[in-house]
């Protein structure tokens, strides 16, 4: 998982939307544009949000839905089953990192395939790993099979990062996952090249 920058200039905010529980048409332009704003990407795993995957609004601090208080800079758009996971949960991992939070990529650390925080006494980092599974060994272990694979298809390919990564995306986006992993493995930007949607 990365920081996740929120865009001041968001419709969501120019349209003034509010979630509202129950107005399918209302929450599914929120959907819609929270799906643009993130290239089409879960804010949890960073894989990217098919057409047959289940996805929800998530609210990020659960006790905000449905009060004044709740609002776009609450709200991520992400895999259902992640958003299952935590929602019970929220009370028990305070304080929290916001995803949000300026300093998030230096707080919780990207190391080979896993992530983990910074400095041990950081509550609310380790919080978050915690809550949102961010350590879970499956999705870990998938995220590193992801990097060898891609590492192999480089080589064989004789091809740079570069050119492989954007002909992957100009060919089917669906073939890009774990945006921050392949920053930190093959040092390029890879959300820079993914087009807006």
């Amino acid at each position: 998982m990365r920081r996740i920058i929120k865009d001041e200039n968001s419709e969501i905010v120019a349209q003034n939307l509010k979630y509202t529980e129950g107005n399918s048409n209302n929450n599914q332009t929120i959907s819609k544009i929270l799906f643009n704003e993130q290239k089409g990407f879960c804010a949890y795993t960073e894989e990217y949000i098919g057409r047959a995957d289940a996805k929800d609004i998530e609210h990020f601090n659960p006790n905000l839905k449905g009060t004044e208080n709740d609002n776009y800079s609450n709200w991520f758009l992400v895999k259902h089953q992640w958003n299952k996971e935590k929602s019970s949960k929220w009370d028990n991992f305070q304080p929290i990192l916001y995803p949000t939070n300026e300093n998030f990529n230096g707080r919780i650390l990207y190391d080979n395939g896993d992530y983990r925080v910074a400095d041990s006494n950081d509550i609310e980092a380790c919080n978050l790993i915690n809550l949102l599974k961010l350590d879970d060994i499956i999705l870990a272990d998938e995220r590193k099979k992801y990097i060898r694979r891609k590492r192999d298809e480089i080589s064989k390919y004789g091809l740079s990062e570069t050119d492989f990564f954007e002909i992957l995306i100009q060919d089917d986006l669906k073939q890009i996952a774990y945006l921050r992993a392949i920053q930190a493995e093959f040092n390029i930007n890879i959300w820079e090249m993914i087009p807006n949607l």
